[in-house]
């Protein structure tokens, strides 16, 4: 392989450190008492939503925004504040899309229902067009051999 690709090991050896350094560049560095704390830390910011990204958690994102919040938890975790009393004052200035389990009420119900009835419609839709070809391969009917009105085309 070194024959025909003779960077190849220095180029996997610069992607691999580049796999490991940007996770790393996410992750702020904070000044926690213990590994308890951190640990907290780390749950709590797993569970919230970075509303920038919006498929990446809290811990895992590196938008400025997310910063901002997770200098924000962390500083209402000085605070004394309990991961309840964090999550409700994150919900009340962001709404509940902050959480990755947002709570099933009214307000959240197509999120949690909406994948399901997108599922249903699409196995309806699938299953209507598999019957109408088996009733047109069954009749034997023609499918595309139509002439055009100007006599000249096939569709």
């Amino acid at each position: 392989m070194t024959m025909f690709f003779p960077r190849a090991p220095r180029l996997l050896a610069a992607v691999l450190a580049l796999s490991i350094a940007l996770p790393a560049a996410a992750i702020d560095v904070l000044p926690f008492k213990d590994r308890a704390e951190e640990q907290r830390f780390q749950n709590l910011a797993r569970q919230l939503r970075c509303l920038v990204c919006q498929n990446e958690s809290l811990a895992d994102s590196s938008a400025d925004l997310a910063k901002d919040l997770r200098a924000e938890v962390f500083e209402q975790m000085r605070q004394g504040k309990t991961d309840a009393e964090i999550k409700r004052y994150l919900t009340d200035r962001y709404s509940d899309f902050v959480l990755y389990n947002p709570p099933v009420r009214g307000g959240t119900l197509l999120l949690w229902v909406g994948p399901f009835i997108v599922l249903v419609i699409g196995g309806i839709a699938v299953a209507t067009i598999v019957r109408r070809r088996a009733a047109v391969a069954r009749t034997g009917a023609p499918t595309t051999t139509t002439p055009d009105p100007a006599g000249d085309d096939w569709t």
